[in-house]
């Protein structure tokens, strides 16, 4: 059965996306055969990366989703992974050629292509995450997340855990985007502890969302600055954030996945963004002819939690576990945000000001 949600509408901003850490893999686009997955013949699905997949959790629960939704729908799923501009390109040739029910993009590397290729094939449907162009074609779907809402909770943690008042993001690059989570965090550490103060580093470079040597140098300056709860939004650098967290002694928190076991001791806790159930909901709206021009996933529907409020919570390895008062004030104040008792503006909105 296909699984409901409600949609909330938010404003586009043509901001960038984060991609975040963990694991996963698939054939590359470069010229190799992309995987394919499912044995229905009702319906197929194409999934382009903006990156290979690799050591990338985010870019692998997308691949989760497509091949997920090829089993929900009776359909087939393929995924081509890309490596730059080049190829995204080439893949998404490609993948009109096949004519899919529906071709999955992630990332703001595929927006101006996004509604480029849309314009060019009106009877393709496409599926854009994490972005959307402003001129969005008919046949564009677009879906966000609202970030900012589990970062919040995961500041409220470390406002009441830490013990120097000082709090600290190190992100992959400074954009408006990755301030949904460095704002939003100090903005829940804030809404517990007055005298927080805060420290946000961006980790740069060639290759700032897979370079844990560099993550782990901006992590160690953090720690010099006297933060004790660092927030790792690194992506594939979290390793780096993680290492300099157990050597130093402070408190890390991840993104995406569970990354408490990465670093047992050190690490508290972590958001989770689910982009697979992201995916089988808008092909499902899609193909019943229910998608909402841009749909907003956070708290309320399922698209975003952290760690320590999910079913398995016990078996995390999250530090924050042997805090059980405060699991139980991050359940009121996650149902408040749901509720709308508390208010949260997009941090991207203010920081692309």
């Amino acid at each position: 059965m296909k699984t409901k949600k409600s949609l909330v509408m938010v404003a586009t901003l043509g901001t960038t996306a984060l991609i975040l850490s963990a694991c996963g893999g698939s054939n590359s686009g470069d010229g190799d055969s992309p995987d394919t997955a499912g044995s229905g013949d009702e319906h197929s699905f194409i999934y382009i990366t903006n990156d290979p997949i690799g050591v990338n959790e985010f870019l692998a629960s997308g691949k989760e989703g497509i091949e997920q939704a090829a089993e929900e729908y009776d359909g087939t799923s393929k995924v081509y992974e890309s490596s730059d501009q080049e190829t995204r390109r080439s893949n998404l040739e490609a993948a009109v050629a096949e004519a899919p029910d529906v071709i999955v993009m992630i990332t703001f590397d595929f927006t101006d292509m996004a509604q480029e290729f849309a314009e060019s094939y009106p009877d393709q449907e496409f599926l854009l995450i994490d972005d959307c162009p402003d001129d969005q074609p008919d046949n564009l779907t677009c879906a966000v997340f609202r970030e900012y809402e589990a970062s919040y909770l995961i500041g409220v943690e470390a406002g009441t855990l830490t013990e120097t008042d000082h709090v600290g993001t190190v992100m992959a690059v400074d954009n408006p985007f990755l301030h949904r989570y460095s704002d939003a965090f100090y903005e829940g550490a804030q809404s517990v502890n007055d005298d927080v103060e805060d420290t946000q580093l961006a980790i740069g470079g060639d290759n700032p969302f897979g370079d844990p040597a560099k993550g782990k140098e901006q992590a160690l300056a953090m720690a010099s600055t006297g933060a004790d709860q660092v927030f790792a939004v690194g992506a594939g650098s979290n390793g780096g954030i993680f290492e300099a967290a157990k050597q130093e002694g402070f408190t890390a928190y991840g993104v995406d996945v569970n990354q408490c076991p990465d670093a047992e001791g050190y690490v508290g806790d972590g958001t989770l963004k689910f982009v697979d159930t992201l995916v089988v909901n808008e092909i499902g709206d899609i193909l019943d002819g229910s998608a909402d021009p841009v749909s907003s996933y956070g708290l309320a529907e399922g698209g975003m939690d952290i760690v320590s409020l999910t079913d398995d919570a016990a078996d995390s390895e999250c530090t924050v576990m042997d805090h059980p008062d405060l699991v139980d004030t991050l359940k009121d104040v996650k149902q408040q945000i749901i509720d709308g008792d508390i208010e949260l503006d997009d941090p991207a909105v203010s920081a692309a000001e």
